[in-house]
């Protein structure tokens, strides 16, 4: 078990254990539904508008408006760098949530600037529509996000190891930061700035084909621990449906959680508790879904599917 959640684990089975109260941290799901931001796909007119070419700011600065939607307004292509070259509403994979029929499936190929090849891994987004159905969470509510994320089969993944899905979210503070004065004589002082941050929840393959490891695996990386660093969470050997997490509480602490299947998160899935970057954070923007592949105009990426995205607060 990883040092960097070992002591998390047993915390959280020592709670289940006695019936005492999670203190310190709120189980995702908890609380009162935003049903006008999660999502079942249950709907089988669910569709996504791409309006190519894609956004690509974060290497270009150019973000090519008009964004990509959905139909029902709960998703929208990121204007940082661009959404998934396919999003699309699927038959649930085996072994999803009961009475699921529909999910939605995310992949990508031209991850970086459109019509310019990088040869470098580059990423795609796909953000939930915080914006104009539920506008930010303060912290003060302890937002939560959870979501099922379906592993294919190994063989199915882009063949590489690193990192090929994130489910994260935008988080948002103010930090102290210095200020220089112009002139003959400078003087440094102290400003306050607002900063955004991202924490989530990563998977990251190890393929036979290029780290030579003797069994193909997955591990949930978390980011991040308080000096912005990705914490190893969990070895996944056998891929099918995981149920990841993460809850915001007024101490402005991320609290994460992960299991396997599709059933509700509980303390005993408690992975961690962190302030990112050693960061407070003050509310959360929205949370959206990271696709990371290779952009040589060829390789596409592993392709994942995910089901009911909800959001909760407490009050």
């Amino acid at each position: 078990m990883p040092r960097a959640w070992t002591l998390c684990t047993l915390f959280s089975a020592l709670v289940t254990a006695l019936g005492l109260p999670a203190f310190g941290q709120v189980v995702p799901g908890t609380g009162t539904k935003l049903t006008q931001i999660s999502d079942d796909f249950e709907d089988p007119n669910w569709s996504f508008t791409l309006n190519l070419p894609k956004a690509s700011s974060n290497l270009d600065k150019v973000d090519r408006q008009p964004a990509g939607y959905s139909n029902n307004n709960k998703w929208f292509e990121s204007m940082y760098r661009g959404t998934p070259d396919v999003v699309r509403r699927v038959e649930t994979p085996p072994g999803g949530l009961p009475g699921s029929t529909g999910a939605l499936a995310m992949r990508t190929m031209q991850s970086g600037v459109p019509g310019k090849l990088s040869y470098k891994f580059q990423q795609d987004d796909l953000l939930a529509n915080f914006a104009t159905t539920v506008g930010y969470l303060p912290v003060s509510r302890t937002p939560s996000v959870v979501c099922r994320v379906y592993l294919p089969p190994f063989d199915q993944w882009e063949q590489r190891t690193g990192s090929h899905f994130g489910f994260r979210a935008d988080c948002q503070t103010i930090i102290n930061k210095s200020v220089s004065s112009r002139g003959f004589f400078k003087n440094v002082s102290m400003g306050r700035k607002v900063e955004n941050y991202w924490p989530g929840l990563f998977l990251q393959f190890n393929c036979k084909r290029d780290s030579k490891v003797e069994e193909e695996s997955v591990m949930i990386l978390i980011r991040s621990g308080s000096r912005g660093e990705d914490l190893p969470g969990p070895i996944i050997k056998q891929p099918g449906w995981w149920t990841m997490g993460m809850s915001f509480t007024p101490d402005g602490r991320v609290h994460y959680y992960a299991k396997p299947g599709v059933g509700k998160l509980t303390a005993a899935d408690h992975l961690t508790s962190q302030a990112p970057y050693s960061y407070t954070a003050m509310q959360v923007n929205t949370f959206f879904f990271n696709i990371v592949n290779q952009d040589d105009g060829r390789t596409w990426s592993t392709e994942f599917v995910v089901d009911d995205p909800e959001v909760y607060v407490l009050q």
